[in-house]
């Protein structure tokens, strides 16, 4: 009789320690990327009373809870901020921490420091692959991922443009001819934009068009001399001449007055088919480019799905810079929490597999976008209220063991 004052001693310290999962639990209901754990209650082993084969066997009450810690899918939500990252399926994002260890988390509310470091909420460097050079390599190893803060990206010179247009067929070489002239934006070494302009004009010759491809005196030291040509269309109103094989028309703009390097530009002619036609339609242009870009202002660095980290620039142009790494890890069950929604690994946890987010087994991730936690608050109520009343079932327990000690030692009475 007496060993049920340790039996029930040992449920009200294993209830206690449920009772405190479950409290943790309900305080991280809101904790972005929380997983939430449960208790699973195991036996002591028991005493045979009698002649030893089993007919009548006592335990000797309930051990010490084990925790287990659930790592399902928590719900996603869309969220305000450009850098929240939100895990679908396995995976971890990897972080380490101001002492230089290796930590894990789910948690992916990102930010940036002063110094353009992606962080976690807490302060742990978000760790990947950042841009060398304007390239992100993936195939080398992880570090602190740097994003650009404020910083000015340097021009592009133009190398090649390009008109897609259709040159009516119904022109005539005059007097006086028929012309038409368009203009491209281009940019040297230093940002600076320049106009350049291609007219053509209709000569005696069935289907054919001169061009003269120049740019204005005053972007020069000096004038330069016009690049020009002939483009020959078929019956079928196809370019044929340039070929598709080239040699393209290049202009060379030198002696730039504003110091910049000088410029070689090849006008491209063709892409998939011929981009200039001669059809009986008035002639237009249809589309234009060129490579170029000027400098310009970095607007902001938000996370794109799939992990990538894009600097949008006041160009419009959008640059990767940045490429967070996942960790796959068979066993997640068995890693530590070490607090600030980060885990680490334990003797019996099995090496990470690190790769980009979307291979190798590893979920995906979702830009703009946190992940709920998995507490279910109408669960754990019901958890608390069966664990409350095994406590007190188990007082009653110690209340009646005592009052029938004390009945026992009143016999002798």
């Amino acid at each position: 009789m007496f060993t049920s004052f340790s039996t029930a001693l040992s449920a009200l310290g294993a209830l206690s320690t449920a009772v405190d999962v479950v409290g943790n639990n309900l305080a991280n209901l809101n904790t972005p990327g929380f997983k939430a754990s449960q208790v699973a209650f195991h036996d002591l082993v028991t005493q045979s009373l009698g002649a030893g084969l089993g007919e009548t066997q006592v335990g000797f009450g309930v051990g010490r809870p084990v925790t287990l810690r659930q790592f399902s899918q928590g719900a996603i939500q869309s969220s305000s901020g450009p850098l929240d990252a939100a895990i679908q399926g396995d995976g971890f994002l990897v972080v380490r921490d101001r002492a230089g260890a290796l930590l894990y988390t789910r948690g992916g509310a990102l930010q940036v420091d002063k110094s353009g470091n992606l962080l976690t909420a807490t302060g742990e460097r978000v760790q990947g692959w950042a841009s060398t050079g304007g390239v992100v390599d993936t195939n080398g190893t992880i570090g602190d991922i740097v994003v650009p803060v404020g910083s000015l990206k340097s021009p592009t010179p133009t190398t090649a443009f390009s008109f897609d247009l259709n040159l009516n067929a119904a022109g005539t070489a005059g007097p006086p001819p028929t012309q038409f002239s368009t203009s491209i934006e281009v940019f040297d070494s230093l940002g600076a934009s320049h106009v350049v302009t291609v007219t053509f004009t209709k000569n005696a010759t069935v289907g054919q068009w001169d061009y003269s491809i120049s740019v204005p005196n005053a972007d020069v030291s000096s004038p330069l001399t016009p690049v020009t040509g002939t483009i020959t269309f078929d019956s079928q109103g196809r370019m044929v001449d340039p070929p598709a094989a080239g040699p393209f028309p290049a202009i060379t703009v030198s002696g730039l007055s504003n110091g910049a390097a000088d410029m070689t530009m090849t006008w491209q002619l063709y892409g998939t088919t011929p981009r200039i036609t001669q059809y009986s339609q008035p002639s237009a242009v249809s589309a234009n480019s060129q490579d170029g870009s000027p400098a310009a202002q970095l607007i902001r660095v938000g996370l794109d799905d799939g992990g990538r980290i894009l600097a949008l620039y006041s160009d419009g142009q959008q640059i990767m810079v940045g490429q967070l790494s996942m960790a796959a890890i068979r066993n997640p069950e068995s890693l530590v929490a070490v607090g600030n929604n980060n885990y680490q690994l334990s003797a019996r946890t099995a090496l990470p597999a690190i790769g980009i987010p979307g291979t190798g087994g590893r979920g995906s991730i979702l830009g703009g976008a946190v992940e709920f936690s998995t507490v279910d608050i109408a669960r754990e109520f019901t958890n608390l209220i069966v664990l409350q009343r095994g406590y007190q079932a188990n007082t009653r327990v110690v209340t009646t063991v005592d009052e029938l000690s004390q009945e026992t030692i009143n016999l002798k009475r």
